[in-house]
């Protein structure tokens, strides 16, 4: 039989049931409850922490329009960053490595924060679209450019999230097969790339990390753009 590598990215089935609501609702279970005490356990202490510096530098450069949205792109880079750390676990399925659902977070936050552009200033957002001392015979050219550029964020946002998770992960399964069939031949090759594989898990870490955060501040960036 031969192996296919990417039988690891189809959606996981028990009986015929789909568990990708499954893969998605695990995130929230390992986050602690929050409490009413005025003194919280350490992990609560840590994770209140992190969530007010990461808020506070994402929304600092944002108008106060925007820091409506501070509830929900917290919410989504605690869930991209919980579901790509968990997708390294053996035996374990990373729903990120899904163009669908990635495009499904990409497009309507993006779409939003155009529309929400277009409402509160129309004028900046289709500002956007030319730059300031184009030359006359070069400007209906640059408003196709930058129109297709606009259209195209959404696309970039999700192909980016989705195209890293899955490189890192097949990049991780060659390695580590690559060992096991070098094991019983060359034993010294095999642990040489061992440590390989440990180092690439470790940067593979680093990498879900940064993608989660890198995903959540371009909308960021976006929604700047548009408040």
């Amino acid at each position: 039989m031969m192996l296919n590598f990417f039988d690891q990215f189809m959606t996981p089935v028990y009986m015929g049931i789909p568990l990708m609501a499954l893969a998605l609702t695990l995130p929230w279970l390992l986050y602690p409850t929050p409490s009413q005490r005025w003194l919280n356990n350490r992990l609560l202490t840590l994770q209140n922490w992190s969530i007010s510096r990461f808020t506070q530098q994402l929304f600092t450069p944002i108008n106060i329009g925007g820091h409506k949205w501070a509830i929900l792109l917290t919410s989504l880079m605690m869930f991209l960053f919980t579901t790509n750390l968990l997708g390294l676990l053996p035996y374990t399925f990373t729903p990120t490595t899904q163009l669908s659902l990635n495009m499904g977070f990409a497009v309507p936050l993006w779409l939003a924060t155009v529309i929400l552009g277009m409402r509160n200033q129309p004028t900046a957002a289709l500002g956007h679209l030319l730059p300031e001392g184009t030359p006359p015979p070069l400007i209906p050219v640059l408003i196709i450019i930058e129109t297709i550029s606009l259209f195209i964020r959404p696309l970039a946002l999700g192909v980016r999230l989705t195209a890293n998770l899955t490189a890192g992960h097949l990049l991780i399964q060659l390695i580590a097969t690559a060992a096991f069939v070098l094991l019983p031949m060359m034993p010294t090759v095999a642990v040489l790339t061992a440590t390989v594989l440990f180092l690439l898990t470790l940067l593979e870490v680093a990498v879900a990390m940064i993608q989660a955060y890198v995903f959540v501040l371009l909308l960021s960036l976006y929604l700047q753009e548009n408040v």
